[in-house]
Protein backbone atom coordinates (compact mmCIF):
# COMPACT_ATOMS: atom_id res chain seq x y z
CA UNK A 1 0.00 0.00 0.00
CA UNK A 2 1.12 3.47 -0.59
CA UNK A 3 1.35 6.21 1.57
CA UNK A 4 -0.16 9.44 0.92
CA UNK A 5 1.21 12.67 3.71
CA UNK A 6 -1.36 15.13 4.93
CA UNK A 7 0.04 18.06 5.67
CA UNK A 8 -1.90 19.71 8.32
CA UNK A 9 -0.35 23.41 7.76
CA UNK A 10 -2.66 24.93 9.87
CA UNK A 11 -2.57 29.10 10.89
CA UNK A 12 0.34 29.56 13.46
CA UNK A 13 -1.14 30.75 17.19
CA UNK A 14 0.73 32.64 18.76
CA UNK A 15 0.82 32.68 22.75
CA UNK A 16 -1.23 35.04 24.88
CA UNK A 17 0.17 37.79 26.61
CA UNK A 18 0.35 38.05 29.93
CA UNK A 19 -0.58 41.64 31.46
CA UNK A 20 1.75 42.39 34.46
CA UNK A 21 1.78 45.59 36.85
CA UNK A 22 3.96 48.67 35.42
CA UNK A 23 3.16 47.75 31.72
CA UNK A 24 5.78 45.08 31.37
CA UNK A 25 4.83 41.99 29.45
CA UNK A 26 5.89 38.65 29.10
CA UNK A 27 6.15 35.74 26.77
CA UNK A 28 3.75 33.12 26.57
CA UNK A 29 5.80 30.38 26.69
CA UNK A 30 7.62 8.23 25.09
CA UNK A 31 8.94 6.06 27.86
CA UNK A 32 12.24 5.39 26.23
CA UNK A 33 13.31 9.24 25.57
CA UNK A 34 11.77 10.30 29.16
CA UNK A 35 15.44 10.47 30.54
CA UNK A 36 16.42 12.51 27.68
CA UNK A 37 13.31 14.34 28.51
CA UNK A 38 14.37 15.37 31.98
CA UNK A 39 17.63 16.64 31.19
CA UNK A 40 15.85 18.78 28.36
CA UNK A 41 13.74 20.11 31.23
CA UNK A 42 16.86 20.38 33.61
CA UNK A 43 18.55 22.40 30.57
CA UNK A 44 15.57 24.44 29.79
CA UNK A 45 15.19 25.87 33.34
CA UNK A 46 18.98 26.68 32.94
CA UNK A 47 18.82 28.54 29.74
CA UNK A 48 15.72 30.81 31.10
CA UNK A 49 17.68 31.46 34.63
CA UNK A 50 21.10 32.27 32.55
CA UNK A 51 19.00 34.99 30.88
CA UNK A 52 17.48 36.35 33.49
CA UNK A 53 14.14 35.07 33.66
CA UNK A 54 12.24 34.75 36.80
CA UNK A 55 8.42 33.48 36.29
CA UNK A 56 6.36 36.30 38.09
CA UNK A 57 4.27 35.69 41.46
CA UNK A 58 1.29 34.33 40.97
CA UNK A 59 -1.59 36.60 40.83
CA UNK A 60 0.26 39.24 39.96
CA UNK A 61 -0.74 39.15 36.22
CA UNK A 62 -3.34 38.09 34.26
CA UNK A 63 -3.42 35.29 31.34
CA UNK A 64 -5.73 36.92 28.45
CA UNK A 65 -8.13 34.60 26.68
CA UNK A 66 -6.36 33.28 23.10
CA UNK A 67 -9.04 30.71 21.74
CA UNK A 68 -12.00 28.14 22.91
CA UNK A 69 -11.03 24.42 23.30
CA UNK A 70 -13.08 22.99 20.01
CA UNK A 71 -15.59 20.50 21.29
CA UNK A 72 -15.29 16.41 19.38
CA UNK A 73 -15.40 13.34 19.76
CA UNK A 74 -12.44 11.12 21.95
CA UNK A 75 -12.11 7.90 23.24
CA UNK A 76 -10.86 7.33 26.63
CA UNK A 77 -7.97 4.97 27.62
CA UNK A 78 -10.76 2.17 28.34
CA UNK A 79 -12.42 2.80 24.91
CA UNK A 80 -15.26 4.69 25.77
CA UNK A 81 -16.53 7.17 23.59
CA UNK A 82 -16.69 10.86 25.51
CA UNK A 83 -17.18 14.28 24.07
CA UNK A 84 -13.80 16.32 24.96
CA UNK A 85 -15.30 19.10 26.51
CA UNK A 86 -15.86 16.34 29.05
CA UNK A 87 -11.31 16.54 29.49
CA UNK A 88 -11.49 20.55 28.97
CA UNK A 89 -14.18 21.81 31.18
CA UNK A 90 -14.98 22.19 35.11
CA UNK A 91 -11.47 22.11 35.94
CA UNK A 92 -8.10 24.05 34.85
CA UNK A 93 -6.28 21.44 32.61
CA UNK A 94 -3.19 21.30 30.83
CA UNK A 95 -3.65 19.78 27.14
CA UNK A 96 -1.01 18.25 24.98
CA UNK A 97 -1.09 15.81 21.67
CA UNK A 98 1.27 13.44 21.98
CA UNK A 99 2.30 10.09 20.13
CA UNK A 100 3.60 6.85 22.16
CA UNK A 101 6.46 6.38 20.22
CA UNK A 102 8.35 9.63 20.13
CA UNK A 103 11.61 9.47 20.72
CA UNK A 104 12.12 13.64 20.06
CA UNK A 105 13.84 14.66 23.19
CA UNK A 106 12.20 17.83 23.13
CA UNK A 107 8.67 16.35 22.07
CA UNK A 108 5.98 14.46 23.40
CA UNK A 109 9.08 13.06 25.94
CA UNK A 110 9.40 16.18 27.44
CA UNK A 111 5.48 16.92 27.79
CA UNK A 112 5.56 13.97 29.59
CA UNK A 113 8.41 14.48 31.98
CA UNK A 114 6.92 18.16 32.28
CA UNK A 115 3.17 16.94 33.32
CA UNK A 116 4.94 13.81 35.43
CA UNK A 117 6.77 16.73 37.46
CA UNK A 118 3.94 19.07 37.91
CA UNK A 119 1.63 16.42 39.05
CA UNK A 120 3.73 15.87 42.04
CA UNK A 121 4.07 19.68 42.87
CA UNK A 122 0.57 19.79 42.35
CA UNK A 123 -0.04 16.83 44.74
CA UNK A 124 1.71 18.37 47.62
CA UNK A 125 -0.94 21.78 47.29
CA UNK A 126 -4.14 20.21 48.89
CA UNK A 127 -5.65 23.29 47.64
CA UNK A 128 -4.83 22.44 44.31
CA UNK A 129 -5.43 18.64 43.35
CA UNK A 130 -8.94 18.79 43.28
CA UNK A 131 -9.12 21.41 40.52
CA UNK A 132 -6.42 20.23 38.04
CA UNK A 133 -6.15 17.54 35.80
CA UNK A 134 -3.77 17.00 32.98
CA UNK A 135 -5.21 15.70 29.33
CA UNK A 136 -2.28 13.92 26.89
CA UNK A 137 -4.78 13.18 23.35
CA UNK A 138 -2.97 10.86 20.64
CA UNK A 139 -2.14 12.34 16.73
CA UNK A 140 -2.63 8.56 15.74
CA UNK A 141 -5.56 6.78 16.50
CA UNK A 142 -4.70 3.91 14.52
CA UNK A 143 -1.55 3.16 16.14
CA UNK A 144 -2.18 3.95 19.72
CA UNK A 145 -5.19 2.51 20.47
CA UNK A 146 -7.29 3.03 23.77
CA UNK A 147 -5.32 0.30 25.18
CA UNK A 148 -1.84 1.72 23.96
CA UNK A 149 -2.80 5.29 25.48
CA UNK A 150 -3.29 3.35 29.00
CA UNK A 151 -0.11 1.42 28.39
CA UNK A 152 1.95 4.42 27.73
CA UNK A 153 0.18 6.12 30.72
CA UNK A 154 1.38 3.24 33.12
CA UNK A 155 1.07 4.25 36.39
CA UNK A 156 -0.21 7.88 35.89
CA UNK A 157 -3.10 6.45 33.97
CA UNK A 158 -4.19 4.60 36.67
CA UNK A 159 -3.45 6.41 39.61
CA UNK A 160 -7.18 7.61 41.10
CA UNK A 161 -6.23 9.48 44.48
CA UNK A 162 -3.75 12.58 42.74
CA UNK A 163 -4.43 14.69 39.82
CA UNK A 164 -6.38 13.31 37.19
CA UNK A 165 -4.55 12.78 33.97
CA UNK A 166 -6.35 11.53 30.92
CA UNK A 167 -4.92 9.56 28.07
CA UNK A 168 -6.95 10.06 25.08
CA UNK A 169 -7.28 9.22 21.24
CA UNK A 170 -9.90 9.59 18.53
CA UNK A 171 -11.74 6.62 16.68
CA UNK A 172 -10.68 7.54 13.05
CA UNK A 173 -8.80 10.39 11.59
CA UNK A 174 -11.73 12.24 10.44
CA UNK A 175 -12.09 12.63 14.61
CA UNK A 176 -9.25 13.88 15.12
CA UNK A 177 -8.62 16.44 12.41
CA UNK A 178 -11.42 19.08 13.35
CA UNK A 179 -9.46 19.02 17.01
CA UNK A 180 -5.91 19.94 15.35
CA UNK A 181 -7.89 22.64 13.60
CA UNK A 182 -9.38 23.76 16.42
CA UNK A 183 -6.29 24.07 18.80
CA UNK A 184 -4.66 25.60 15.94
CA UNK A 185 -1.62 22.64 16.40
CA UNK A 186 0.68 21.68 13.51
CA UNK A 187 1.52 18.61 12.24
CA UNK A 188 2.50 16.09 9.11
CA UNK A 189 0.36 13.14 8.98
CA UNK A 190 -0.12 9.59 6.67
CA UNK A 191 -3.77 9.56 5.22
CA UNK A 192 -3.27 5.83 4.92
CA UNK A 193 -1.23 2.92 6.91
CA UNK A 194 -1.71 -1.07 7.27
CA UNK A 195 -3.62 -1.40 10.50
CA UNK A 196 -1.85 -1.49 13.55
CA UNK A 197 1.35 0.00 11.82
CA UNK A 198 2.40 3.26 12.96
CA UNK A 199 2.75 6.22 10.85
CA UNK A 200 5.70 6.27 8.33
CA UNK A 201 6.11 10.64 9.17
CA UNK A 202 4.78 12.18 12.00
CA UNK A 203 6.28 15.52 12.86
CA UNK A 204 5.17 18.31 14.97
CA UNK A 205 5.70 21.39 16.85
CA UNK A 206 5.27 20.61 20.50
CA UNK A 207 2.48 22.83 22.25
CA UNK A 208 0.86 22.48 25.63
CA UNK A 209 -2.33 24.21 25.81
CA UNK A 210 -3.55 25.68 29.59
CA UNK A 211 -7.26 25.73 29.55
CA UNK A 212 -9.15 27.22 31.91
CA UNK A 213 -12.30 25.85 33.64
CA UNK A 214 -14.80 27.12 31.27
CA UNK A 215 -12.93 25.92 28.44
CA UNK A 216 -10.98 28.68 27.15
CA UNK A 217 -7.36 28.39 25.90
CA UNK A 218 -5.26 30.53 28.23
CA UNK A 219 -1.91 30.45 27.12
CA UNK A 220 0.37 27.74 25.20
CA UNK A 221 3.39 26.59 26.14
CA UNK A 222 6.55 25.92 23.27
CA UNK A 223 9.25 23.41 24.29
CA UNK A 224 11.42 27.00 25.47
CA UNK A 225 8.90 27.85 28.17
CA UNK A 226 7.95 24.49 29.45
CA UNK A 227 9.37 25.59 33.00
CA UNK A 228 7.86 24.06 36.23
CA UNK A 229 7.36 26.99 37.92
CA UNK A 230 6.02 29.43 35.15
CA UNK A 231 3.12 26.96 35.02
CA UNK A 232 2.50 26.43 38.63
CA UNK A 233 2.02 29.96 38.59
CA UNK A 234 -0.05 30.17 36.05
CA UNK A 235 -2.59 27.60 37.28
CA UNK A 236 -2.43 29.56 40.76
CA UNK A 237 -3.01 32.54 39.13
CA UNK A 238 -6.19 31.09 37.09
CA UNK A 239 -7.44 29.67 40.13
CA UNK A 240 -7.08 32.96 42.10
CA UNK A 241 -9.09 34.33 39.21
CA UNK A 242 -11.89 31.79 39.62
CA UNK A 243 -12.26 32.42 43.52
CA UNK A 244 -12.18 36.29 42.54
CA UNK A 245 -15.60 35.68 40.83
CA UNK A 246 -17.15 33.61 43.32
Amino acid sequence: MSFGIFSQHLRHRSSSLRSVPHGRRLPAAAMPALSLALLACTSSALGLERSGFAAPPAGTYQLQRILSAPEGQVLDSDGSRQKLSRYTTGRITLFSFIYTYCTDARGCPLAYATFHNLKKSIEGNPGMRDKVRFVSMSFDPQYDTPEAMRNYGGKDARDTSGVPWHFLTSRTRSDLLPLLEGFGQDVSVAVAQPAGQRIPLLSHMLKVFLIDAHGQVREIYSPAFLRQEMMFNDIQTLLMEQNIKR
